[in-house]
């Protein structure tokens, strides 16, 4: 496959399948999907495998490539500093530890990144090793360049991170789950994850926006701008609603499978 300048591979990889982009970013270049192979979780090669196939009629070899992670094979939550942080070791071990009280288990089989802040609370992410190791594997067996693993929330956030206004919260609608990021001022709050129950309208999600800052511990946001395949019937402007909600990717049912949608997400940041 010969390449272009400007132009990149994005892998989205979910529990049950992969999926192939390419992106451009000159001459006006649109995404394209390039192919998707399903995953049986509980073959042990299935992984190799997959990306054996995704790439049986593509030659990847110096390509730059970044992998989405799709949120159930990560981990996300925000770490506060602890007092007097002036070390990144200081930082680390506080994410450790964060990490072994939420999730009830030890970091080591784990790759901690975050966005390391010794004065305010930050956002860590966590993604296993062995799945790590399996991409870094991968990218020697094909011959290609790993630039990036990334968790699919984050990258959305920093897709659309020019475009969030104050006061508003940011959402993330992907294969029926609402991911939130709770903002107090222009700071990051808290993560939130929910399953979407079906039929779920508008009253269902100011509801659910209410509760979530009741637990996170912040004011109800004044806007709550989502990407991905939100209902249509959920966006509006203010008035007689509690908050306004603003669709980033209106018309986001465009032919696009969920796999494809993950790989290219990030892919316009």
């Amino acid at each position: 496959m010969r390449k272009r300048p400007g132009q990149a591979l994005r892998i989205g990889l979910a529990a049950n399948g992969l999926a192939l982009v390419k992106t451009s970013r000159l001459f006006g270049g649109v995404p394209l999907a390039l192919g998707e192979q399903p995953l049986d979780p509980l073959q042990p090669e299935g992984m190799a495998n997959g990306l054996r196939g995704l790439f049986a009629q593509l030659s990847p070899g110096g390509w730059p490539v970044t992998v989405v992670l799709a949120d159930d094979l990560v981990r996300l939550w925000q770490v506060p500093p602890p007092p007097g942080a002036t070390r990144p070791g200081d930082l680390e071990a506080a994410a450790a530890l964060r990490f072994q009280h939420l999730f009830g288990a030890s970091a080591a089989d784990w790759r901690i990144s975050a966005d390391w802040d010794a004065a305010h609370p930050f956002l860590a992410a966590a993604a296993p090793v062995p799945l790590l190791a399996l991409l870094e594997e991968a990218a020697r067996e094909h011959r290609f360049h790993l630039v990036e693993v990334v968790p699919h929330f984050v990258a959305a956030l920093n897709e659309w991170r020019r475009e969030r206004r104050p006061g508003a919260w940011f959402g993330l609608v992907h294969a029926g789950v609402l991911s939130l990021a709770a903002y107090e001022g222009p700071g990051l709050a808290a993560v939130r994850t929910a399953v979407i129950p079906d039929g779920a309208d508008r009253d269902w999600l100011e509801a659910h926006v209410a509760r979530e800052a009741l637990r996170v511990g912040v004011g109800r946001p004044e806007r709550l701008q989502l990407c991905g395949a939100a209902p249509a019937h959920w966006g509006s402007s203010a008035g007689r609603l509690k908050f306004a909600c603003s669709l980033l990717e209106a018309g986001a049912d465009d032919g696009w499978s969920p796999l494809a949608r993950l790989a290219r997400t990030g892919g316009a940041a």
